[in-house]
């Protein structure tokens, strides 16, 4: 992957990132009052799962992901940045523990955040096929 295709899907991803902020106020602000935390983890990680496939989609071109393997690495940048942003922003502005922030790796309470993860790291091979 060139300096400049890392540059536009770290740019694409910074977008993904400011939608899964704005996915999980949502959530918490409107979903979670009305339909309970179950369905409201259910609904925003369908939500955002949504959201990455049409970012992916729309930017696909913009990329140049001229590849399946090099739409693959976009993908695992994007996962691999998702975990990052993930693990440091839990620890060291949440202050969580290791054991708070791989609860919603465990498929609870209605939280399907792996499904998402996966939809992330696919999202630019499938947009890439697809186009």
């Amino acid at each position: 992957m060139s300096r400049a295709m890392a540059v536009r899907a770290l740019l694409v991803w910074l977008t993904i990132l400011v939608l899964a902020v704005a996915n999980g106020a949502l959530r918490e602000a409107l979903l979670t009052p009305r339909l309970g935390r179950n369905t409201s983890l259910l609904l925003s990680g369908i939500l955002l799962s949504a959201l990455v496939l049409l970012v992916a989609r729309i930017s696909v071109g913009w990329l140049k992901a001229d590849s399946a393997n090099t739409s693959w690495r976009v993908g695992a940048l994007w996962a691999g940045l998702t975990l990052v942003f993930e693990f440091g922003f839990g620890s060291l502005v949440q202050h969580k523990t290791g054991s708070e922030m791989l609860q919603p790796y465990l498929f609870r309470d209605g939280n399907i955040w792996p499904v998402v993860l996966v939809v992330i790291l696919i999202a630019p091979r499938v947009c890439y096929r697809v186009r």
